[in-house]
């Protein structure tokens, strides 16, 4: 039996549970994402909401949401390579923040907290644009990149938890639900 729920259709958050040693179990939610208000309460409503989508009482169910943002303007998942090139021409050069909600719902208990990472782009000429547009990883990615992957060559510098950035903040994660890693330091 799973000790958790991971509401998410993420392949980056299964990687980072798995490589933490977690037993989980995937449910993708179904759920009306929110876009207004502050990059933090928009991804900790979105992990909230994604988290209470799934009606499991005797599991924790896990909820997370990541934004990308410089300031208070979000970008999301671009829906196609113009609005792909448009973001990252947008971050190209300067830092932005990737903000990950997670919402733990456990025997009725919910704990919400988020995590900031600091990442700075290096200045994005046209050929290198061009290469990662062409290589199709922005899709389906808040920021229209992954870090993970080729948009390592974007990168010049992080600031705070890489893993956040991936998809899956693992140290807030672990300060909200310490149990996960049943028998370290046994």
């Amino acid at each position: 039996m799973p000790s958790l729920i991971l509401a998410s259709r993420s392949p980056q958050r299964r990687a980072i549970l798995t490589q933490l040693g977690i037993d989980f179990e995937v449910r993708p939610p179904e759920v009306h994402e929110v876009t207004a208000g502050t990059p933090r309460e928009v991804a900790v409503e979105n992990a909230s909401r994604k988290a209470e989508s799934i009606d499991e009482p005797k599991l924790a169910v896990l909820g997370v949401d990541t934004v990308v943002c410089a300031g208070e303007r979000m970008y999301d998942k671009p829906r196609d390579e113009r609005e792909a090139r448009a973001t990252l021409e947008a971050l190209a050069g300067r830092a932005h923040t990737v903000i990950s909600g997670i919402c733990l719902i456990e025997g009725g208990e919910r704990r919400s907290a988020a995590a900031s990472t600091v990442v700075e782009f290096r200045e994005l000429d046209r050929a290198l644009l061009d290469w990662y547009i062409a290589s199709g990883e922005w899709r389906d990615r808040a920021g229209g990149y992954a870090i993970q992957g080729r948009g390592a060559a974007l990168v010049r510098r992080v600031e705070g938890d890489y893993l956040n950035v991936v998809g899956l903040p693992a140290a807030t994660l672990l300060d909200v639900a310490p149990w996960l890693l049943q028998g370290f330091g046994s």
